[in-house]
């Protein structure tokens, strides 16, 4: 095929529309080629200007629509699918205001959850030296004193010439449950780690498909050993799917959140196999009400009224299975600073092994418990 036949023919099909779909190419070569035309011709052809590169999984995300004619005229090169929205896990109407740290703890704080999964007592192993962490999120702030060490300058895929600042709280609160300082207030439980913010989500904690995709990418490319996923989405994701098991092939441990729904079913992208999928515990240490659980659970973390950091140097409670994950993403640098070279599936099976009984009216003789640093460190 022609690569700059089927981009005149793409720009020529696409409708003016708002809806967003991601295009995937069979073949790489074919790939490439495209890629170096749509390029090239950017400038000549309007229609392509929405069209985005997805090198990862050798596809384009745009916006518009394709006719039926178009995808029978190439039947054995691509796939189409919708680029679905996706939003962070976090219940909003769950959380007290913002403080400072004078207004809410004596210093130096340890919050609960990471006292409760007994982190502090494996800290004279390891603080996450070396350990690099893609946080794919609304972003997180510079200025934090607790996270200003811990900071690479990550990437903003919403406007790539500035930095990934959080301009919803989210991204910040994440960074903190997993590798604060201590420097101002609060402790995280990795806090020698490096911490890579990845800019996916706008001021109302929402992205699509394709922005997670490329921030997947550019964790690969700049070879961090896990990524933080809090977010999900309910419909499953072909594209999400590929990016996932690329990543895996190439090393990269994935945690993501199960939903706040309080179903017996878990979200994408947690609920593909090869990410560590995480459910929440409330105070009492039984599954939280409002966390999603079942059979695709790995592992559940603290998830209530979780305190961390948060913009303009503040400290915020939120709860949610996002606040779940980023327990046990700390724990994994933990992990991974003092055995650097452990494969995914490794840390996956580590993960099920370092666990304890859930307490509570809910409690289940079988399936995942809460993950316990001790229990975890004297597995390897």
């Amino acid at each position: 095929m022609e690569a700059v036949t089927f981009v005149k023919m793409l720009h020529q099909s696409l409708s003016q529309s708002s809806e967003r779909h991601i295009l995937r190419i069979a073949h790489a070569a074919d790939y490439y080629r495209i890629a170096k035309a749509i390029k090239e011709t950017k400038g000549v052809y309007k229609q392509l200007k929405s069209v985005e590169p997805l090198p990862l999984i050798r596809a384009f995300s745009y916006h518009g629509k394709l006719p039926p004619s178009f995808t029978k005229k190439f039947p054995n090169l691509l796939s189409i699918e919708d680029d679905i929205p996706i939003t962070v896990h976090a219940i909003p109407s769950i959380g007290t205001a913002p403080v400072s740290a004078a207004e809410s703890f004596k210093r130096p704080f340890v919050p609960y959850g990471i006292r409760k999964l007994r982190v502090p007592s494996v800290w004279k192993r390891s603080l996450g030296e070396r350990v690099r962490i893609g946080v794919i999120d609304t972003g997180v702030d510079y200025n934090h004193p607790d996270l200003q060490q811990v900071l690479s300058r990550g990437i903003n895929l919403l406007n790539p010439r500035t930095l990934p600042l959080d301009d919803n709280g989210h991204g910040t609160h994440i960074a903190g449950t997993i590798a604060a300082t201590g420097r101002n207030a609060m402790t995280g439980i990795a806090p020698r780690a490096t911490i890579f913010p990845v800019k996916a989500f706008d001021h109302n904690g929402s992205a699509y498909v394709s922005d997670i995709i490329k921030g997947i990418d550019w964790c690969v490319q700049n070879k961090v050993h896990i990524i933080n996923m809090s977010f999900g989405m309910k419909r499953r994701s072909q594209a999400m799917l590929e990016a996932v098991r690329n990543a895996r092939k190439n090393g990269v441990i994935i945690v993501a959140s199960s939903g706040n729904d309080g179903k017996e079913a878990v979200d994408y992208p947690a609920r593909f196999r090869q990410t560590i999928s995480v459910g929440a515990i409330g105070r009492t240490g039984d599954v939280a009400p409002f966390s999603n659980r079942g059979k695709r659970i790995d592992v559940y973390a603290p998830g209530e009224k979780i305190m961390s950091t948060w913009p303009n140097y503040r400290y915020r409670e939120m709860t949610g299975t996002s606040m779940a994950t980023a327990h046990v993403t700390g724990i994994l640098a933990l992990v991974l600073s003092v055995r650097p070279r452990m494969s995914p599936l490794q840390i996956k099976k580590l993960v099920a092994a370092g666990q304890l009984p859930l307490s509570g009216k809910i409690k289940r003789a079988r399936g995942p418990g809460r993950i316990d640093a001790i229990r975890v460190f004297r597995q390897i």
